[in-house]
């Protein structure tokens, strides 16, 4: 068996967010939000998937959003590139789901929480090596909640799970490797066999259980995120290439100049910096400044300074 990626937008709307997700669904957000304990019983899928209405370009920020039966909405993304001012990206998307769900002369008291539930195939928190973060408003000191918050934010961050099949214990770490490892996989793992709605998301996840408009529609929407990792790669390589080469021809002309081979160093360190700079400015709308460092080798001060320009 091969199935698809659930990275995509595309397969994650299918598998969680079709009209026949609900107990996909639920167990999913259950795993993630609540560790793994039967919080959610029911749920109802908002605006739900059609193989009809699928494009394979993102025209929307939010992949799935259902609502409890307790009146809560929880809204979720999977989210694969990571785009610049995207932590930003969530909070706005947050605030104006709580914010909207108000008509005009309705009272506050109306207001339902708003759960923001993230997955990301990149890292977001470098200072941190736990694969879920919660947040919550809270006292900035003294660390006590805020009352009645309405908003949480919770984010899952793939590359930091590491865990091997036969290391899986818990709900939360089986849906973790299932977004991660899905499409490596042949079989269903029988370590998961015992939870049904892992076993009915593999069964959506099964391309042979795909018409031919939605394997056309997944194939261009996995070529379009790997044209686009591959063409940012591309970009990064060349650019410190060019860099590394000019730089070793200002050290040598520095270098003939000055008779001294410090000089040359100095040249070549001088020349890849300019360029790391380069392409860092070409990078400000595409990705965050920590990301921007970790490719060019800047400092975050540096990027932070070509922002100020």
């Amino acid at each position: 068996m091969r199935f698809i990626n659930p990275k995509t937008d595309f397969a994650f709307k299918k598998i969680f967010g079709s009209n026949q997700s609900k107990p996909i669904l639920i167990s999913f957000l259950n795993a993630m939000i609540y560790d793994g304990n039967p919080t959610i019983t029911d749920l109802e899928i908002i605006d739900p998937y059609l193989a009809s209405r699928v494009q394979y370009l993102k025209d929307s920020y939010l992949d799935v959003k259902a609502r409890l039966a307790g009146g809560e909405t929880v809204i979720i993304e999977m989210q694969v590139l990571n785009v610049e001012s995207f932590a930003k990206r969530v909070v706005y998307n947050t605030a104006k789901t709580y914010s909207t769900q108000l008509i005009r002369g309705e009272g506050y008291f109306k207001l339902k929480p708003v759960i923001a539930l993230t997955i990301t195939d990149f890292e977001m928190f470098d200072n941190d090596r736990e694969v879920i973060s919660h947040f919550v408003f809270k006292e900035k000191k003294r660390l006590f909640e805020y009352p009645d918050p309405g908003m949480e934010m919770i984010f899952i961050e793939l590359p930091k799970f590491n865990k091997q099949l036969d290391e899986l214990e818990t709900l939360t770490d089986k849906w973790v490797y299932f977004m991660k490892n899905a499409p490596s996989l042949e079989v269903v793992p029988s370590t998961m066999e015992n939870v049904s709605e892992i076993q009915q998301a593999f069964a959506i996840a099964n391309e042979t259980n795909l018409n031919a408009e939605e394997l056309k529609d997944l194939e261009d929407r996995e070529r379009y995120i790997m044209d686009q990792q591959g063409i940012l790669r591309k970009g990064i390589e060349e650019g410190l290439a060019q860099g590394r080469e000019q730089g070793r021809e200002e050290g040598r002309e520095e270098g003939r100049e000055e008779g001294r081979e410090e000089g040359r160093e100095e040249g070549i360190a001088l020349g890849m910096r300019e360029k790391a700079m380069e392409i860092a400015r070409q990078l400000l709308n595409v990705l965050d400044n920590q990301t921007i460092s970790q490719t060019t080798g800047l400092s975050v001060e540096d990027i932070q300074s070509l922002r100020s320009e």
